[in-house]
């Protein structure tokens, strides 16, 4: 079960809600900046773990200014369309809201999730390059992008999507069950994307086989949203 620190009380709570019904999460922002965008990709990831837990959840954006500029960035980002407004879906039987706020940002009512600030600059980084610097930190952390941390983002991706290439002519082999349950630990325990990003790199060169290292990828990739079988068919 996914659990997360209220930020609010540095207590963790529930992300899944004690009733059936949906769960709103909800990013907030004052307007484009870097950090910002690491909001709404926290946001995102959020997402993607409670429906892979099975929980049906929907998305919001409140910004103060910047709405079109936001919503670009997310997109050039890979992260799901948010709606258009926190009133939308009223009545739809929300069982829990879970908002997502820049740290030292306005706390509301219910769980709340902080972000640690993002410093330099990402100016013409390929966007998949930037989501992956953006969540090798725990968002508990702050981020600064340089050269360096750049570089060994592309040059990681560059890698395991040329792999991901390569496994998949190879015949499918299940997750083993082992690893899934590693990695649904590791982003269960408060959204901690680099537990499993250790994971798929222990996975990368181990002597599993590599039917199932594909199918390894694909999965976390559910979570990741970095588009790792992107080039499958490009390799010869």
């Amino acid at each position: 079960m996914l659990r997360i620190i209220d930020s609010r009380t540095g207590e963790p709570v529930d992300a899944t809600p004690a009733r059936r019904g949906l769960t709103r999460v909800e990013a907030q922002v004052a307007g484009y900046d870097a950090t910002a965008l690491r909001v709404l990709l926290v946001t995102d990831v959020l997402v993607r773990a409670l429906e892979l837990g099975g929980t049906p959840v929907w998305s919001v954006l409140t910004a103060e200014r910047d709405h079109s500029e936001l919503r670009a960035g997310a997109a050039a980002l890979g992260i799901r369309p948010f709606e258009d407004s926190r009133d939308v879906g009223t009545g739809m039987g929300e069982a829990q809201v879970i908002h997502v706020v820049r740290e030292g940002g306005a706390m509301t009512a219910g769980p709340c999730v902080a972000v640690e600030p993002v410093t330099g600059s990402a100016e013409g980084a390929d966007p998949a390059v930037l989501r992956l610097a953006l969540t090798s930190r725990r968002r508990g952390l702050p981020v600064h992008l340089d050269e360096a941390a750049l570089n060994d983002a592309h040059d990681t991706l560059v890698r395991w999507r040329r792999a991901v290439a390569v496994w998949a002519r190879e015949p499918s082999r299940p997750v083993p069950e082992e690893v899934r349950g590693e990695l649904r630990a590791a982003w269960e325990d408060d959204l901690d994307v680099p537990g499993v990003l250790r994971v798929l790199r222990r996975v990368e060169t181990s002597d599993l086989p590599a039917g199932a290292r594909f199918e390894t990828y694909a999965y976390a990739d559910r979570l990741l949203g970095l588009e790792l079988a992107r080039d499958l068919g490009a390799f010869a």
